[in-house]
């Protein structure tokens, strides 16, 4: 049984999501944007509330901004999904999540050390150039159950 009730579109918008912001980190690192995609979905708490679409995911705006860069930048975004991304886009939707993304619902590159909190959230881990963060297990039970 998959992670997240998807459709074939959600493949594709998630391929290009993982490959825009992290094509440059391989596929372990576009699997972790993944995750973070993934668990924005299921956690439903926090910035995170009410989303019920892999769309509503990729396109939430938060402060007056999208919520991922690439959509409002992204060159590679609006590109189509390549299969290989593909591919990669739906082994995590379906079932893979690994430290430091399993849980996290936050990214970043700082082009520095990372730092030990972000928005007051919990640093889990860096893999190359990302930072993530995740949210403490008592503000964001869906993100650990989902």
């Amino acid at each position: 049984m998959p992670r997240v009730k998807y459709i074939d579109n959600d493949v594709s918008l998630v391929a290009r999501m993982m490959r825009a912001e992290a094509v440059g980190e391989g596929n372990q690192g576009m699997l972790y944007v993944g995750n973070v995609i993934v668990n924005r979905l299921v956690s439903n708490c926090l910035d995170f509330k009410d989303l019920r679409t892999i769309e509503d995911v990729i396109y939430q705006v938060q402060g007056g901004n999208f919520s991922f860069e690439a959509v409002q930048k992204g060159n590679l975004f609006y590109q189509r999904a390549r299969s290989s991304e593909k591919r990669l886009a739906k082994q995590t939707l379906d079932y893979w999540r690994q430290h430091p993304a399993k849980y996290a619902l936050w990214y970043f590159n700082p082009y520095a050390p990372c730092p030990p909190t972000w928005y007051g959230q919990p640093f889990t881990g860096q893999f190359k150039n990302h930072c993530f963060y995740e949210p403490a297990p008592d503000t964001c039970e869906g993100v650990y159950t989902g």
